[in-house]
Protein backbone atom coordinates (compact mmCIF):
# COMPACT_ATOMS: atom_id res chain seq x y z
CA UNK A 1 0.00 0.00 0.00
CA UNK A 2 0.66 3.35 -0.26
CA UNK A 3 1.05 5.98 2.41
CA UNK A 4 -1.97 7.99 1.54
CA UNK A 5 -3.39 4.52 1.48
CA UNK A 6 -1.68 3.24 4.96
CA UNK A 7 -3.40 6.61 6.27
CA UNK A 8 -6.75 6.51 5.46
CA UNK A 9 -7.16 2.88 6.49
CA UNK A 10 -5.13 4.26 9.78
CA UNK A 11 -8.04 6.41 10.23
CA UNK A 12 -10.73 3.94 9.61
CA UNK A 13 -9.20 1.19 11.99
CA UNK A 14 -9.87 4.23 14.47
CA UNK A 15 -13.72 4.84 13.99
CA UNK A 16 -14.65 1.63 12.44
CA UNK A 17 -17.56 -0.02 14.55
CA UNK A 18 -17.11 -3.55 12.59
CA UNK A 19 -14.31 -4.72 14.31
CA UNK A 20 -14.42 -6.49 17.99
CA UNK A 21 -12.72 -8.73 20.11
CA UNK A 22 -11.87 -11.85 19.17
CA UNK A 23 -11.85 -10.89 15.39
CA UNK A 24 -9.05 -11.31 13.04
CA UNK A 25 -7.69 -9.82 10.15
CA UNK A 26 -5.64 -11.55 7.50
CA UNK A 27 -3.81 -9.23 5.73
CA UNK A 28 -1.32 -9.63 2.59
CA UNK A 29 2.78 -8.23 2.42
CA UNK A 30 1.16 -5.28 0.94
CA UNK A 31 -0.99 -4.52 4.00
CA UNK A 32 2.01 -4.02 5.91
CA UNK A 33 1.94 -1.74 8.80
CA UNK A 34 3.12 -2.05 12.14
CA UNK A 35 1.10 1.09 13.71
CA UNK A 36 -2.39 -0.24 12.18
CA UNK A 37 -1.17 -4.13 13.60
CA UNK A 38 -0.55 -2.01 17.42
CA UNK A 39 -3.99 -0.41 16.46
CA UNK A 40 -5.77 -3.07 15.78
CA UNK A 41 -4.60 -4.95 19.02
CA UNK A 42 -4.87 -2.36 21.52
CA UNK A 43 -8.66 -0.56 20.44
CA UNK A 44 -10.14 -3.12 18.80
CA UNK A 45 -8.47 -6.27 20.68
CA UNK A 46 -8.46 -7.94 17.10
CA UNK A 47 -5.58 -10.13 15.68
CA UNK A 48 -3.85 -9.73 12.61
CA UNK A 49 -2.32 -12.58 10.38
CA UNK A 50 0.00 -11.15 8.24
CA UNK A 51 3.39 -12.70 6.12
CA UNK A 52 6.52 -10.79 6.30
CA UNK A 53 9.02 -9.96 3.55
CA UNK A 54 12.31 -11.29 3.07
CA UNK A 55 14.45 -7.70 3.68
CA UNK A 56 12.86 -7.48 7.25
CA UNK A 57 15.12 -7.93 10.24
CA UNK A 58 11.75 -9.70 12.01
CA UNK A 59 11.97 -12.30 8.85
CA UNK A 60 15.61 -12.88 9.12
CA UNK A 61 15.36 -13.79 12.79
CA UNK A 62 12.53 -15.91 12.27
CA UNK A 63 14.04 -18.07 10.46
CA UNK A 64 17.72 -18.09 12.22
CA UNK A 65 15.80 -19.51 15.51
CA UNK A 66 13.55 -21.62 13.28
CA UNK A 67 16.97 -23.00 11.92
CA UNK A 68 19.01 -23.60 14.67
CA UNK A 69 16.42 -25.09 16.63
CA UNK A 70 15.20 -27.74 13.95
CA UNK A 71 11.97 -28.35 15.30
CA UNK A 72 10.34 -28.69 11.90
CA UNK A 73 6.54 -30.41 11.98
CA UNK A 74 4.75 -31.08 8.85
CA UNK A 75 2.84 -28.94 6.67
CA UNK A 76 -1.35 -28.95 8.03
CA UNK A 77 -2.17 -28.89 4.36
CA UNK A 78 -1.56 -32.30 2.57
CA UNK A 79 -1.04 -30.81 -0.54
CA UNK A 80 2.22 -29.20 0.68
CA UNK A 81 3.74 -32.46 1.26
CA UNK A 82 7.36 -30.75 0.68
CA UNK A 83 6.85 -27.98 2.95
CA UNK A 84 7.62 -28.36 7.33
CA UNK A 85 6.61 -25.60 9.33
CA UNK A 86 8.52 -24.53 13.04
CA UNK A 87 7.11 -21.86 15.79
CA UNK A 88 9.21 -19.29 17.23
CA UNK A 89 8.06 -16.68 19.64
CA UNK A 90 8.45 -13.17 21.04
CA UNK A 91 9.73 -11.88 17.55
CA UNK A 92 8.05 -8.84 17.89
CA UNK A 93 10.79 -6.84 19.26
CA UNK A 94 12.39 -7.24 15.49
CA UNK A 95 9.55 -5.38 13.97
CA UNK A 96 9.61 -1.95 15.80
CA UNK A 97 7.56 0.78 15.01
CA UNK A 98 7.90 4.83 15.60
CA UNK A 99 7.15 3.75 19.26
CA UNK A 100 8.68 0.70 20.55
CA UNK A 101 7.35 0.90 23.78
CA UNK A 102 3.57 0.33 22.22
CA UNK A 103 4.32 -2.65 20.10
CA UNK A 104 2.20 -5.16 20.56
CA UNK A 105 4.15 -8.70 20.63
CA UNK A 106 3.80 -11.78 17.86
CA UNK A 107 4.74 -15.51 17.21
CA UNK A 108 5.78 -16.32 13.85
CA UNK A 109 5.30 -19.70 11.51
CA UNK A 110 8.30 -20.04 9.86
CA UNK A 111 7.19 -22.50 6.40
CA UNK A 112 10.22 -24.32 5.03
CA UNK A 113 9.90 -25.63 1.51
CA UNK A 114 12.32 -28.24 1.33
CA UNK A 115 11.90 -28.81 -2.51
CA UNK A 116 12.94 -25.46 -3.35
CA UNK A 117 15.30 -24.71 0.07
CA UNK A 118 13.31 -21.47 0.50
CA UNK A 119 11.63 -19.94 4.00
CA UNK A 120 7.93 -18.13 4.47
CA UNK A 121 7.52 -16.09 7.63
CA UNK A 122 3.77 -15.75 8.74
CA UNK A 123 2.88 -13.71 11.82
CA UNK A 124 0.07 -13.40 14.50
CA UNK A 125 -0.32 -10.59 17.50
CA UNK A 126 -2.44 -13.79 18.72
CA UNK A 127 0.34 -15.17 21.11
CA UNK A 128 -2.10 -18.55 22.03
CA UNK A 129 -1.83 -20.29 18.30
CA UNK A 130 0.61 -22.86 17.52
CA UNK A 131 2.73 -23.18 14.07
CA UNK A 132 -0.38 -24.69 12.59
CA UNK A 133 -2.89 -22.28 13.48
CA UNK A 134 -1.03 -19.45 12.25
CA UNK A 135 -0.44 -21.04 8.64
CA UNK A 136 -3.99 -22.86 8.81
CA UNK A 137 -5.73 -19.04 9.49
CA UNK A 138 -3.56 -17.64 6.80
CA UNK A 139 -4.59 -20.35 4.41
CA UNK A 140 -8.22 -18.98 4.49
CA UNK A 141 -7.24 -15.80 2.44
CA UNK A 142 -7.23 -17.13 -1.20
CA UNK A 143 -10.74 -19.19 -0.31
CA UNK A 144 -12.13 -15.29 1.37
CA UNK A 145 -10.32 -13.72 -1.61
CA UNK A 146 -12.28 -15.93 -4.12
CA UNK A 147 -15.78 -15.47 -2.67
CA UNK A 148 -15.15 -11.66 -3.18
CA UNK A 149 -14.21 -11.96 -6.52
CA UNK A 150 -16.76 -14.38 -7.23
CA UNK A 151 -19.54 -11.41 -5.35
CA UNK A 152 -17.71 -8.83 -7.76
CA UNK A 153 -17.50 -10.66 -11.02
CA UNK A 154 -20.46 -13.20 -11.30
CA UNK A 155 -22.80 -11.13 -9.05
CA UNK A 156 -22.40 -7.98 -9.50
CA UNK A 157 -21.86 -6.27 -6.32
CA UNK A 158 -20.33 -3.37 -7.60
CA UNK A 159 -22.82 -3.00 -10.41
CA UNK A 160 -24.55 0.24 -9.19
CA UNK A 161 -27.27 1.59 -10.94
CA UNK A 162 -27.60 5.35 -8.69
CA UNK A 163 -25.39 6.86 -6.71
CA UNK A 164 -28.10 7.55 -4.14
CA UNK A 165 -26.71 6.10 -0.69
CA UNK A 166 -30.14 4.38 -0.27
CA UNK A 167 -30.14 2.35 -3.43
CA UNK A 168 -26.78 1.28 -3.30
CA UNK A 169 -27.16 0.03 0.09
CA UNK A 170 -30.47 -2.36 -0.60
CA UNK A 171 -28.29 -3.11 -3.91
CA UNK A 172 -25.84 -4.54 -1.55
CA UNK A 173 -28.18 -6.27 1.20
CA UNK A 174 -29.99 -8.13 -1.81
CA UNK A 175 -26.83 -9.20 -3.69
CA UNK A 176 -25.37 -10.59 -0.17
CA UNK A 177 -28.82 -12.31 0.92
CA UNK A 178 -28.99 -13.85 -2.92
CA UNK A 179 -25.22 -15.07 -2.17
CA UNK A 180 -26.05 -16.44 1.48
CA UNK A 181 -29.07 -18.38 -0.13
CA UNK A 182 -27.29 -19.67 -2.61
CA UNK A 183 -24.07 -21.53 -0.04
CA UNK A 184 -27.56 -22.35 2.32
CA UNK A 185 -29.04 -24.00 -1.00
CA UNK A 186 -25.60 -25.35 -1.92
CA UNK A 187 -25.80 -27.14 1.68
CA UNK A 188 -29.21 -28.85 0.98
CA UNK A 189 -29.21 -32.42 -0.95
CA UNK A 190 -30.78 -30.84 -3.87
CA UNK A 191 -28.02 -28.31 -3.74
CA UNK A 192 -25.14 -30.42 -3.61
CA UNK A 193 -24.58 -30.70 -7.05
CA UNK A 194 -23.45 -26.93 -6.91
CA UNK A 195 -21.49 -26.99 -4.26
CA UNK A 196 -17.50 -25.47 -5.36
CA UNK A 197 -19.06 -24.18 -8.26
CA UNK A 198 -19.31 -20.86 -9.72
CA UNK A 199 -22.44 -18.91 -10.47
CA UNK A 200 -21.73 -18.79 -14.53
CA UNK A 201 -21.12 -22.84 -13.98
CA UNK A 202 -24.34 -23.50 -11.49
CA UNK A 203 -26.63 -21.48 -13.63
CA UNK A 204 -25.41 -23.35 -16.96
CA UNK A 205 -26.42 -26.72 -15.07
CA UNK A 206 -29.32 -25.19 -13.62
CA UNK A 207 -32.97 -26.91 -15.09
CA UNK A 208 -35.44 -24.03 -14.33
CA UNK A 209 -38.58 -26.02 -13.04
CA UNK A 210 -41.87 -24.52 -12.33
CA UNK A 211 -42.60 -23.66 -8.77
CA UNK A 212 -45.10 -25.24 -6.94
CA UNK A 213 -46.15 -22.00 -4.79
CA UNK A 214 -47.47 -18.58 -5.81
CA UNK A 215 -47.51 -15.25 -3.67
CA UNK A 216 -49.64 -12.99 -3.67
CA UNK A 217 -49.42 -9.67 -1.47
CA UNK A 218 -51.62 -6.57 -0.93
CA UNK A 219 -50.32 -3.25 0.96
CA UNK A 220 -48.34 -4.96 3.93
CA UNK A 221 -50.35 -8.04 3.74
CA UNK A 222 -48.96 -11.54 2.14
CA UNK A 223 -50.46 -15.42 1.66
CA UNK A 224 -48.36 -18.16 0.24
CA UNK A 225 -50.63 -20.17 -1.77
CA UNK A 226 -50.00 -24.12 -4.08
CA UNK A 227 -51.74 -23.71 -7.44
CA UNK A 228 -54.18 -26.08 -6.15
CA UNK A 229 -55.31 -23.76 -3.95
CA UNK A 230 -54.89 -20.81 -5.81
CA UNK A 231 -57.70 -22.98 -8.56
CA UNK A 232 -60.40 -23.34 -5.54
CA UNK A 233 -60.19 -19.79 -4.29
CA UNK A 234 -60.86 -18.53 -8.27
CA UNK A 235 -63.73 -21.14 -8.90
CA UNK A 236 -65.06 -19.89 -5.64
CA UNK A 237 -64.97 -16.26 -6.63
CA UNK A 238 -67.39 -14.20 -8.40
CA UNK A 239 -67.81 -13.66 -12.13
CA UNK A 240 -66.77 -9.87 -11.55
CA UNK A 241 -63.80 -11.00 -9.34
CA UNK A 242 -62.27 -13.52 -11.83
CA UNK A 243 -60.76 -11.19 -14.27
CA UNK A 244 -58.83 -9.02 -12.04
CA UNK A 245 -57.44 -12.50 -10.64
CA UNK A 246 -56.56 -13.57 -13.94
CA UNK A 247 -55.11 -10.18 -14.91
CA UNK A 248 -52.30 -10.94 -11.58
CA UNK A 249 -51.90 -14.58 -12.68
CA UNK A 250 -51.24 -13.92 -16.22
CA UNK A 251 -48.11 -12.11 -15.21
CA UNK A 252 -46.57 -15.25 -12.96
Amino acid sequence: MSCPEIEIARALMKVTKVLHEGDILINDRGFISRDIINLVKTTHKTDTYIPLRKNMDAYKYAVQIAKAANKWEDHPNKKRIYQKIALVKGIGPMWQSDKPAEDVDMNACVVWDIKADNYFVFVSTDLTKSARAIVKTYELRPEIEEDYRQLKDFWNIEDFKSTKFSVIAFHIVCVLFGYLFFQLYTMLPEGQKFEAKSLPVALKNFIPQALGYIVLYVGFNFGIFTLVEIMRLYAECEDGIKPKIEEILGGV
